[in-house]
C-alpha cells in the first residue's frame, strides 16, 4: 500500500479520497484530510469528499481536519451551505458577508460553528470580532481553538483581553491558538500576556509562548527569547531560535539594521550551543527562503567556540543554494567565522567535482579572506587547471589578497 508520505508527494487525489472515506484508521483519515487541503488539484475533485467527511465521519478529529482542509482551499463556505441549506455569499461587501456568517456561530452543531469561525477568520473583517469573542467560551474545544485562530487572522486589538483569558484553557490546542493570535495581533497587552507564560511549569505552554513571540517585528521580545535559550527543554530552546529568526524577517525595513545589531550583541554575549544547533537545522531542513537567509546571516555573527565546525559545514553546503541571497550570506558568514575550519571547508568545496560552478567560485573568493599558505597554493594550481572562467576569475582575485602567485 502506498504510504501517506508518498501520496502527499504525488498528489494522488483518488487514493487520498479513498483513504478519507474508507480507511478504518482514524489517524489515516485525519492525515488524508489534511493533505487534501493542500494538494494541487481541482476543487471539484477534492471539496465534495471533504464536505462529506466534515459532516459524516465518526471521529471528532477527522471532522475538524476536514473543516480546516476546506478552509485551506478557501471552500469552507461550501460546508456552511451544506449544513444550513442556504448559499453563503462569497462576493459583495465584507461586512455583509461577515454578518451572514455570524448568524451560524451559535448553531447547535459544532461543525457548523467551527466552519463559520474559519470562514470569518479567512474573511478577516472586524465585523465578526464581537461575535467571535462571544464564542471563546464555547463548550467544544475544537470550536474554541478555531475561534481563537480566527481572531488572530482578523487582527483586531479589541480581542486581546478575551484571548488572554484563554491562555489557561484546559485544551493545549486552544492555548496554542490563543497565544499565536496574540502574537499576530501584537501590542503591549499581547506581549505582556505572552511574557507571563515564559516561566509556566508546562513545557508545552512555554513552547507555545516562545513560538508566538516570533510574530513581533520589534526588539521587545528579544531578551525574553534569549532567556529561554537556557530552558531545560530542547523544544523550547529551538522554538526560541526560530522566533528570533522570525523577528528578523518581520522587522520593518527602517528598524531592521538596529534590530540585527541588538540581536547579535545579545546573542554573542552568551555562547549558547542551542543557537548554533538550531540555526544549522534551519539551513539543512528549512524550506522557507526568509528563514534560511537569516539563519545563514546570523550563523556568521553568533558562532563562537561551540559547534564552530558544524556551523561552517552547514554554511559551506549552501554555497550553491537555489536562493542566491542564502548562498551569498553563507559565503560572508564563513568569512566572518574564519579560522582553520573555514579554510578546510572551502578547500573541500573547491576540490569537489560535484560542486556547482557558483559554489566553487564563492569558495575561491572567500578563501581570499580566510585562507593561508595552503589556500594560496591550491588557488595557484587551480588557475592553471580549471576551464571555468568564473572560478578562475575568483581564484585570481583571492590569490592577489593572499600574496599573489608563487
Amino acid at each position: 500500500m502506498t504510504s501517506l508520505f508518498e501520496l502527499e508527494k504525488t498528489g494522488d487525489v483518488a487514493q487520498l479520497t479513498s483513504l478519507l472515506t474508507r480507511s478504518d484508521s482514524e489517524p489515516v483519515r485525519r492525515r488524508a484530510a489534511e493533505i487534501l487541503g493542500e494538494v494541487d488539484a481541482p476543487d471539484e475533485e477534492v471539496v465534495g469528499p471533504l464536505v462529506t467527511a466534515a459532516q459524516q465521519d465518526d471521529s471528532d478529529g477527522v471532522r475538524a481536519a476536514a473543516i480546516d482542509a476546506l478552509d485551506q482551499r478557501h471552500a469552507v463556505e461550501k460546508l456552511v451551505a451544506a449544513l444550513t441549506g442556504e448559499e453563503v455569499p462569497t462576493e459583495g461587501a465584507e461586512w455583509a458577508r461577515a454578518e451572514a456568517l455570524v448568524e451560524t456561530l451559535s448553531a447547535e452543531r459544532p461543525e457548523l460553528r467551527m466552519a463559520s469561525a474559519n470562514a470569518l477568520g479567512r474573511l478577516g473583517n472586524r465585523a465578526g470580532t464581537k461575535a467571535l469573542v462571544g464564542r471563546l467560551g464555547d463548550p467544544d474545544q475544537r470550536v474554541r481553538a478555531r475561534v481563537a485562530r480566527a481572531l488572530g487572522r482578523i487582527g483586531d486589538p479589541r480581542a486581546v483581553s478575551a484571548l488572554r483569558s484563554r491562555l489557561d484553557d484546559e485544551s493545549v490546542e486552544v492555548r496554542r491558538e490563543a497565544a499565536d493570535s496574540l502574537g499576530r495581533i501584537g501590542g503591549e497587552e499581547a506581549l505582556a500576556a505572552l511574557l507571563d507564560l515564559l516561566d509556566d511549569e508546562s513545557e508545552t505552554v512555554r513552547r507555545i509562548a516562545a513560538s508566538s513571540l516570533g510574530n513581533f517585528g520589534s526588539a521587545k521580545p528579544i531578551d525574553a527569547l534569549i532567556s529561554l535559550l537556557s530552558d531545560e527543554s530542547e523544544t523550547v530552546r529551538r522554538a526560541s531560535v526560530f522566533s528570533l529568526i522570525e523577528i528578523l524577517s518581520n522587522a520593518p525595513g527602517q528598524q531592521s539594521h538596529k534590530l540585527r545589531e541588538t540581536m547579535v550583541e545579545k546573542l554573542s554575549a552568551n555562547d549558547h550551543r542551542s543557537v548554533v544547533t538550531s540555526l544549522v537545522d534551519i539551513l539543512e531542513q528549512g524550506n522557507q527562503p526568509h528563514q534560511r537567509r537569516n539563519a545563514a546571516w546570523l550563523l556568521g555573527r553568533v558562532t563562537g567556540e561551540n559547534n564552530r565546525e558544524a556551523a561552517i559545514e552547514a554554511l559551506a553546503s549552501v554555497l550553491d543554494d537555489d536562493d542566491g541571497m542564502t548562498a551569498q550570506f553563507a559565503a560572508t558568514s564563513i568569512a566572518n567565522v574564519g579560522g582553520e575550519a573555514a579554510e578546510d571547508a572551502l578547500l573541500d568545496v573547491l576540490d569537489d567535482p560535484e560542486a556547482s560552478s557558483d559554489a566553487r567560485a564563492k569558495a575561491a573568493f572567500t578563501l581570499g579572506k580566510v585562507g593561508g599558505e595552503q589556500a594560496r597554493q591550491q588557488l595557484d594550481g587551480l588557475i592553471d587547471r580549471t576551464d571555468d572562467e568564473e572560478v578562475r576569475k575568483r581564484a585570481f582575485s583571492a590569490l592577489s589578497k593572499l600574496g599573489g602567485r608563487s
